[in-house]
């Protein structure tokens, strides 16, 4: 069920890209990467838009006095809350919707590329039976070539300069700088920055980087340029839909709740 439903169709459709931009195989991803990104749009606005919300309602007057009234008694904050966010007609787990989506893409997408790179005879077995005949000509796209710019997309990124005993993830690192500029910027501001809720926020925003970035750093490079373009692509779609609160990013100033709109 698995390979029938996201393995074979992603290799099919990496397979098709590839061939389309002339065996490249990194700009396969990137262009991939953009393609899932577009068809997830309205579920990423719709996340976009349950944050907008959240940072009206840390303004609220009500959500401010249920937070300083019951900020000793986390069951009757949490109730108090829930009944706030259904008056408001607002759902906090929408916003957990497009992150679910993405972990089957993520995993599907490292199963895809080791299947994709196959270098071996069994490899490329094991590649062809994943193959929809009439569609893919696999003579024509394998072997793939796994090389772009200074990475083997099949191999976790390093690069090494003379005088260095070890390489340097430069993708992870990058991965991790973008991964923090996207949690910033999608996080809400807290109206109680002391608070508990506030505090494991600020937690998310530093362990879920590193976690990105261990992942780009230990497995293939490919996942760790969809990760990059995966960023790069919903820090546009942010700052496109208006709900960019700059200020969140200026981690030395004290945090506004006041987001920049267009226009």
């Amino acid at each position: 069920m698995w390979d029938a439903i996201i393995i074979s169709p992603f290799t099919n459709v990496m397979l098709f890209i590839n061939n389309l931009v002339g065996q490249n195989f990194g700009i396969t991803i990137i262009l991939f990467t953009i393609l899932i990104r577009l068809l997830t749009w309205p579920l990423n606005a719709a996340q976009i838009k349950s944050t907008k919300v959240m940072q009206e309602m840390q303004k609220d007057k009500k959500f401010i006095e249920i937070q300083n009234k019951y900020k000793n008694d986390r069951e009757k904050l949490a109730q108090a809350q829930m009944d706030l966010y259904k008056e408001k007609g607002y759902n906090p787990f929408a916003s957990c919707l497009p992150l679910l989506i993405q972990f089957p893409i993520i995993i599907g997408l490292y199963q895809t590329l080791i299947l994709a790179l196959a270098n071996t005879p069994l490899d490329l077995l094991n590649l062809t039976r994943h193959v929809y005949t009439g569609f893919i000509n696999i003579a024509q796209v394998v072997p793939l070539n796994s090389h772009f710019l200074w990475m083997d997309l099949g191999q976790p990124d390093r690069i090494y300069i003379p005088g260095l005993s070890f390489g340097i993830p430069i993708l992870a690192i990058v991965v991790v700088v973008t991964t923090y500029l996207q949690q910033k910027m999608i996080t809400p501001p807290s109206a109680t920055p002391g608070d508990q809720n506030s505090q494991m926020m600020g937690m998310m925003n530093i362990y879920m980087p590193l976690l990105m970035g261990w992942i780009a750093w230990t497995l293939q490079a490919g996942l760790a340029v969809y990760f990059v373009v995966t960023n790069l692509f919903t820090i546009g779609q942010y700052i496109v839909m208006g709900n960019v609160n700059w200020n969140s990013l200026m981690f030395w100033k004290k945090a506004t709740s006041t987001p920049v709109k267009k226009g």
